[in-house]
């Protein structure tokens, strides 16, 4: 009877815990799946996820494109850079000071002076291609940077580059210092050039830090939203990422079918993620 007294006592201890998960987690979550088969007259149907077809694979063909170039532009300027910052050069320390600072901006701030540097009238851009010569050289008085789908998706992921690549390149750099000279060393006795032990080194003892850094960034370039919206405004026709989706549908449609869109958003990400880790597991069994 004592040990049943003090087994209620260990589960009043976990009480709390259980109600903060049940009425943040669970509670919002059955809401959720509940609210996304209601429509505005208050009936229960499949409407919403019908709606949603169209805007939501735009949305997400957006979102792929946009979150896997900028991942790709910043993995390629981190390496990069940590290859420089490992060695002992002059200057290094002021390098280094000088390429963290983009990191410690506000996105939105970072967005507002991108949309300076690339406005179609008077950026800064098109006054540097204009000073050089380019225009002239082209015939034209100045490059409307916005002009289409694919050249606001590039402005947006080199502006998300210019921010965002500090991180990754100091997560690949505790990685680099991780990496015995006394290797490096040897190969290069026996003959290995740079090149070679870049990719026989170098490259297979980053992998673990570069997993790490793009499952950190690739969470935020999902989530990617203030930096589009500010450098480039609401237009739907150039950009539509999957948040622009959910944060239209909730301001202009109805709640019901922001959270239809955020379910099937969820669904799909386990059913990829299922889908992947059971590919691994057989290929393991094999």
């Amino acid at each position: 009877m004592f040990k049943n007294h003090t087994n209620y006592k260990y589960i009043l201890f976990v009480l709390p815990a259980l109600v903060y998960v049940a009425a943040l987690s669970f509670f919002p979550a059955a809401s959720v799946v509940f609210l996304s088969f209601k429509t505005p007259k208050g009936a229960y149907s499949l409407g919403n996820y019908y709606a949603i077809e169209s805007g939501l694979l735009k949305s997400t063909f957006d979102t792929v494109i946009v979150s896997f170039g900028a991942l790709l532009i910043q993995l390629f300027f981190a390496i990069l850079i940590a290859n420089i910052l490992i060695k002992s050069l002059k200057g290094n320390k002021l390098f280094s000071t000088i390429f963290i600072i983009p990191y410690g901006i506000s996105t939105v701030v970072s967005a507002f002076i991108f949309s300076l540097i690339f406005s179609a009238v008077g950026g800064f851009a098109n006054s540097t291609l204009h000073s050089l010569g380019l225009l002239h050289l082209f015939g034209i008085a100045s490059v409307n940077w916005y002009a289409t789908q694919y050249t606001s998706m590039g402005i947006v992921m080199f502006a998300d580059f210019w921010k965002n690549t500090p991180l990754i390149a100091l997560i690949l750099l505790g990685g680099l210092s991780s990496i015995d000279p006394a290797i490096m060393e040897a190969a290069s006795v026996d003959g290995a050039g740079s090149f070679r032990r870049f990719i026989h080194i170098i490259l297979p003892n980053l992998a673990p830090y570069i997993a790490i850094a793009l499952l950190i960034r690739g969470v935020s370039e999902f989530n990617i939203f203030a930096l589009p919206l500010v450098l480039i405004g609401y237009h739907p026709s150039l950009i539509n990422t999957l948040v622009y989706e959910y944060f239209t549908s909730i301001s202009s449609v109805d709640y019901s079918y922001a959270a239809a869109t955020i379910l099937l958003l969820i669904i799909v990400a386990f059913a990829v993620l299922v889908i992947k880790l059971g590919g691994a597991s057989n290929y393991e069994k094999q």
